[in-house]
């Protein structure tokens, strides 16, 4: 079974954490929309969709991706780089423990799923406002006797690596190389960004199939001349909360 976990917006969603973006009035009615909108995407990708909402007290809580990175073989919880996150990790403990062991990233170390990004056996982790060497140290002490390696990438500019880069596929990556270090994807064919679409880098990928974010429709057209797959849903309202659409679910293999 294929599920996806995503969580309903906060009501406080207008007060979520921000690093680069000036706060935006967030219609809530519209990004309650749009959360539903994204959950059918999911669906017609195959998901099973599991909606939670134990977290409705913390603004950022849509953001599922952040407090847990899930592999074929464990689940670990993050740190999370900013304190007011941290209650979330306590619901993603609970849904994962069905599925995996879990493990966990403890302080001083912090790391964010949303600067996580799996390529087969290679796991980019970027060390950015909200992951640390420690985060990155940390996440790799737990994953590497399961034959992963994991490659720090520089980003600046931007909240988290996969803000800034994306896999297509295992040789590919759509990347915005003004936030995030190209260097680092090294071997890879490298498809940059339109640069008037600096977010349109952040690409879920569901199998075979791309979601995109139908804000970015020169990113989407890119990325189909390409002859990917292509599905897509409009996010804008959890853009002001410097979110993509890797952010609001977490799918694996149960």
């Amino acid at each position: 079974m294929f599920y996806a976990i995503t969580h309903l917006p906060s009501p406080q969603l207008q007060n979520c954490e921000l690093t680069f973006l000036q706060s935006e009035p967030i219609d809530m009615p519209k990004a309650t929309a749009q959360h539903t909108a994204y959950c059918a995407m999911l669906e017609r990708c195959g998901a099973t969709v599991v909606v939670l909402d134990e977290n409705q007290d913390c603004p950022d809580s849509v953001f599922v991706e952040d407090p847990v990175i899930v592999f074929d073989e464990i689940a670990v919880l993050t740190s999370m780089g900013v304190a007011s996150r941290r209650k979330e990790s306590e619901a993603m403990a609970r849904v994962f423990a069905k599925y995996r062991t879990v493990k966990r990233i403890e302080l001083p170390a912090k790391i964010e799923g949303g600067d996580v990004l799996k390529v087969g056996k290679k796991i980019f982790v970027g060390l950015s406002p909200r992951t640390n060497k420690e985060g990155i140290q940390a996440l790799e002490a737990i994953i590497k006797p399961f034959g992963y390696s994991v490659i720090p990438v520089n980003v600046t500019g931007c909240l988290h690596l996969k803000t800034g880069c994306t896999a297509l596929d295992e040789k590919t990556v759509l990347i915005n190389a003004a936030w995030v270090d190209a260097n680092a994807f090294e071997g890879f064919t490298q498809i940059a960004v339109p640069k008037d679409e600096p977010f349109g880098a952040n690409v879920l990928k569901m199998g075979d199939i791309l979601c995109m974010n139908e804000a970015f429709p020169k990113s989407i057209a890119l990325v189909k001349s390409l002859d990917y797959n292509v599905d897509s849903c409009n996010i804008t309202e959890f853009v002001k909360a410097e979110a993509g659409l890797t952010c609001m679910s977490v799918p694996f293999n149960g």
